[in-house]
C-alpha cells in the first residue's frame, strides 16, 4: 500500500479517530488506527476501544489499494508537526514497518497486521432517526454536563435518548440534578417508542465530531448499539444495558413561586459567592423576598460572602440552599437574557429554565446548610 495526500486532508479525520483511541491499552492493536485505501481517491481511517468506533474518510488520497495499522498517536503527532500545505506519503514495507515522507522529512514507524484490527459487530438497525446536526448537537450540549461520572449506578454514567412521537428528548442526571431538553426529528423509520442510554465517552466524542450546521444526520439503533452517520464520519457505540430512572417523576409539578432574574447578573453573583463556599459541598443560601434575593455562603474557616440581586418576584419569603456549581452549569446552558427559577419550599427541588420554556429544564435538589 502506498498513498499520497495533503496534511490538511488527513489532520481533521485523524483528530476524530485518535481521540477515541486510548493511549494505554492492554491490546497493542487498540492503540492503532486502521488505514484502508480503495486505490481510487479515498482513504478510510478507523479507531476503536471496543466500546466506541469511529470511521472517517479522506478524499483526494491517490495511490495503491491496501490497508495498514499504525499507532494513532504517533501518526497524529507526525501529521500535526508538519508544515501547513505539506504533502504526505505513507507506504507500507515488507518488514512490518511503514515509511511516512513529507518534503525532506522521513519517519519509519512500526505497524501491526491489519487483519488483527477489531471491529464492532452490530446487528440489523431496528430504528433510524434523521435530524439536523445543529439540533442534535444542541440537545447533547444542553444536557450532557449533568451525566454522572463513574457512579456505581452505571446507568447514570450516560445520556438517555428518547424518541417520543416526532420529538427527540435527551435526559441526564447524576442523582443530585437533572437536565432535560427536546428537539424536533425530521423523520423516523418506525413509530415505536425507544429509549437508549449512550455512554459518557460516546457523548463526549459526539460533541466534538458533530458540527453546528444544518446538515442532516442519521441516528440508528438496535438493542445494543447506536450509530450516528455524518457526511464523512460513521460513529458507532455500545449502549448501556440498564434502566434509566423515571425522569418525569423527578420534574416538580405545581411550583408556586416564580422568580425572573437577569441571567448574567445571577451568574456573576453566584461566581462571587462561590469563592467562599465549602470546597467539598459548595453550598449557597438563597433568601427570596419581594423584589430581592440575597445569596450567601460560608466555609469551615468561618469566612463568609453576602450579595444581593434584584428579581421580579412577589410572594411569600423562602430560604433554600443549592450547590452553586450545579446552578452555574445550568445557567451556562441557557441562552436567554433572563432566567426563571421555580420553587415550592426549602425542602423541594428547584427548576431553572428560560422564562416559560417547558422543553428545556434543569432540576437541582436542595441542600441543608
Amino acid at each position: 500500500m502506498k498513498i499520497t495526500l495533503s496534511r490538511g486532508a488527513l489532520l481533521k479525520p485523524l483528530t476524530y479517530v485518535s481521540s477515541v483511541v486510548e493511549k494505554r491499552q492492554t491490546l497493542p492493536i487498540l492503540s492503532n488506527v486502521l488505514l484502508q485505501s480503495d486505490g481510487k481517491d479515498r482513504l478510510s481511517l478507523t479507531g476503536t476501544d471496543l466500546e466506541v468506533e469511529v470511521i472517517t474518510y479522506c478524499d483526494h488520497a491517490t495511490g495503491e489499494a491496501g490497508e495498514i495499522s499504525i499507532n494513532a498517536r504517533k501518526l497524529f503527532d507526525i501529521t500535526r508537526a508538519l508544515p501547513e500545505g505539506a504533502e504526505i506519503s505513507i507506504s507500507a514495507e515488507d518488514n512490518g514497518k511503514c515509511i511516512i515522507r513529507s518534503g525532506k522529512s522521513r519517519f519509519t514507524v512500526q505497524t501491526l497486521p491489519a487483519d488483527d484490527f477489531p471491529k464492532i459487530e452490530t446487528e440489523q438497525w431496528s430504528q433510524v432517526w434523521k435530524l439536523p446536526a445543529s439540533l442534535f448537537k444542541q440537545a447533547l450540549t444542553r444536557t450532557s454536563f449533568a451525566m454522572a461520572q463513574q457512579d456505581v449506578r452505571f446507568y447514570l454514567n450516560g445520556l438517555l435518548l428518547v424518541a417520543d412521537s416526532d420529538k427527540l428528548k435527551t435526559v441526564a442526571t447524576d442523582g443530585h440534578r437533572l437536565a432535560k431538553t427536546e428537539c424536533q426529528l425530521t423523520s423516523r423509520s418506525t413509530d415505536a417508542n425507544i429509549q437508549a442510554i449512550v455512554p459518557r465517552k460516546a457523548i463526549t466524542e459526539l460533541n466534538h465530531i458533530i458540527e453546528d450546521n444544518d446538515t442532516e444526520i442519521s441516528v440508528s439503533f438496535n438493542p445494543n448499539h447506536i450509530r450516528v452517520e455524518l457526511d464523512s464520519v460513521i460513529f458507532t457505540s455500545k449502549l448501556i444495558d440498564g434502566r434509566f430512572p423515571d425522569y418525569e417523576k423527578v420534574i416538580p409539578k405545581n411550583q408556586d413561586k416564580s422568580l425572573i432574574i437577569d441571567r448574567n447578573d445571577l451568574q456573576n453573583t453566584l461566581n462571587r459567592a462561590a469563592i467562599l463556599t465549602n470546597e467539598k459541598f459548595r453550598g449557597v443560601r438563597l433568601i427570596v423576598t419581594n423584589g430581592k434575593m440575597s445569596v450567601s455562603s460560608n466555609n469551615p474557616d468561618q469566612e463568609e460572602a453576602f450579595d444581593e440581586i434584584d428579581i421580579e418576584y412577589t410572594g411569600g419569603n423562602v430560604e433554600i440552599g443549592f450547590n452553586v456549581g450545579y446552578m452555574l452549569e445550568a445557567l451556562n446552558a441557557i441562552n436567554s437574557e433572563k432566567v426563571e427559577i421555580l420553587l415550592s419550599d426549602a425542602n423541594s427541588s428547584g427548576t431553572i429554565r428560560a422564562p416559560g420554556d417547558e422543553e428545556t429544564v434543569y432540576i437541582v435538589m436542595p441542600m441543608r446548610l
